[in-house]
């Protein structure tokens, strides 16, 4: 358990490592839900309860910030709110304003709440270590006004830990204010610009389950290898959260939760809003997945069949990120990527809240996820054939410059053998043999 077995590229990065003890089986190809039809590596473990746990040294947290984030990076870290962001690679810039993000982003679920609940002592701990990386000013730790014990656990944390470097801030219990751009503006009044990241602000977000991996990475050499989840619905017995190693799969999390109710009737990776559908349960629970979600025949959203758009305008005015859905739909499902991308499709944080408000029942957010998937495939074979242009110039640079030199060597040859070189040699030689005839013929 703990022990490496895939390294990051580069600086920046996020290593991965053995969840459980026990040996490699086999390296596969699988889907994953948040990218559909794209296969990716799956390292496949038999698990042996015997095997011993690995860890790293552990760091002072008052380390220069450079070996602090290494450690990060080393670690594993990702963002665990759900962007999966590596957390090496976020925090590789210094920013003025570090938000700490404990606010749950969908209904039903409740892991943050349960964590700080349980350890809002290494949440702290850990927002400390990444305001150090960071060099923040301003540190601040974002708790919903419903989450009662959270907040008193985490009031007892910052009295017990220095509590003046880290702010706590209670905000409205109300979706989608969990998201990183509507907390933002929430917390500071700045809004992030269109097209651009919080970085451009001088604002970096992290959430609390990635603040405390960070303190438990630092302080205890351990590596991210498990996180919790919520099981909850209708349609499972026993809701609740749970501690889960990374790549247990969503069978064994609801089997923890006493199963499935006859109630169950859709099984979802994320909460109502955000969440995907499984077309099984034996899909592996990743870093960045927070809930395992069972509904019922009453949970289901009614709805109709999808109606052609009447160009009413309620997806916009329900539009958190303040675009404009119908137009990002007419776009990308007639092919134009590029203006559905210079419209701000990549600022859509998929909340939903577009699909709720249509009339016409149009399946906005599944075909805003769509059209970014398929940028990203486009954008990375583009990325591809740049570099692989950049390749075969280099090669024929290289070719060109190997056969110039080849002919500057055969032309040096030709002008050495050629009839002038020839006599200017001969002459040389015998003017040699002449000064050494003369010179035997001196008297001695």
């Amino acid at each position: 358990r703990g022990q490496r077995i895939g390294a990051a590229r580069g600086a920046s990065g996020a290593g991965v490592h053995a969840p459980r003890g026990g040996r490699v089986r086999a390296v596969e190809s699988a889907e994953v839900p948040q990218l559909p039809g794209i296969p990716v590596a799956h390292v496949v473990i038999e698990v042996a309860d015997d095997a011993p746990a690995v860890a790293m040294p552990p760091l002072s947290p008052d380390a220069d910030p450079e070996s602090l984030r290494t450690r990060l990076r080393d670690a594993g870290l990702v963002g665990l709110g759900g962007a999966g962001f590596p957390t090496a690679e976020k925090t590789a810039v210094r920013r003025q304003r570090l938000v700490v993000n404990g606010a749950e982003c969908e209904p039903w679920i409740a892991c943050d709440d349960a964590l700080l609940r349980e350890h809002a002592d290494e949440v702290v701990l850990g927002a400390r270590v990444l305001a150090r990386i960071v060099g923040a000013e301003s540190v601040q730790l974002a708790v919903e006004d419903s989450m009662g014990e959270a907040l008193a656990a985490c009031r007892a944390a910052l009295d017990a830990h220095g509590g003046g470097e880290v702010e706590l801030v209670v905000v409205p219990t109300r979706y989608p204010e969990g998201g990183e751009r509507q907390l933002i503006q929430v917390l500071t009044g700045l809004e992030v610009p269109r097209g651009g990241l919080p970085r451009d602000i001088g604002v970096v977000v992290q959430n609390v389950a990635t603040a405390r991996a960070a303190w438990r990475a630092v302080a205890l050499g351990e590596a991210l290898v498990e996180r919790v989840v919520t099981v909850t619905g209708p349609g499972v017995a026993r809701p609740g959260n749970f501690v889960v190693p990374v790549g247990t799969p969503v069978s064994h999390l609801v089997a923890q939760a006493g199963g499935y109710t006859p109630a169950a009737k859709r099984l979802l990776l994320g909460g109502p809003m955000m969440g995907l559908a499984l077309p099984h349960d034996e899909v592996p629970i990743g870093k960045t997945h927070n809930c395992v979600l069972v509904l019922g025949d009453a949970d289901l959203r009614a709805g109709g069949d999808e109606m052609p758009c009447i160009r009413c305008g309620d997806c916009a005015s329900a539009c958190p990120s303040r675009l404009l859905p119908q137009q990002l739909l007419w776009q990308s499902r007639a092919g134009r990527l590029d203006d559905a991308r210079s419209q701000g499709l990549f600022d859509c944080i998929e909340c939903g809240c577009c699909d709720l408000a249509c009339p016409s029942h149009i399946p906005l957010t599944q075909q805003f996820r769509v059209a970014k998937n398929e940028l990203r495939a486009r954008d990375a074979a583009a990325a591809g054939a740049e570099a692989a242009r950049q390749r075969y110039e280099l090669r024929q640079q290289r070719l060109e410059r190997e056969a110039a030199e080849r002919e500057a060597k055969l032309a040096a040859r030709k002008a050495a053998t050629s009839p002038e070189a020839v006599a200017a040699a001969l002459e040389r030689a015998r003017a040699r043999r002449a000064g050494a005839a003369n010179d035997r013929n001196e008297p001695g």
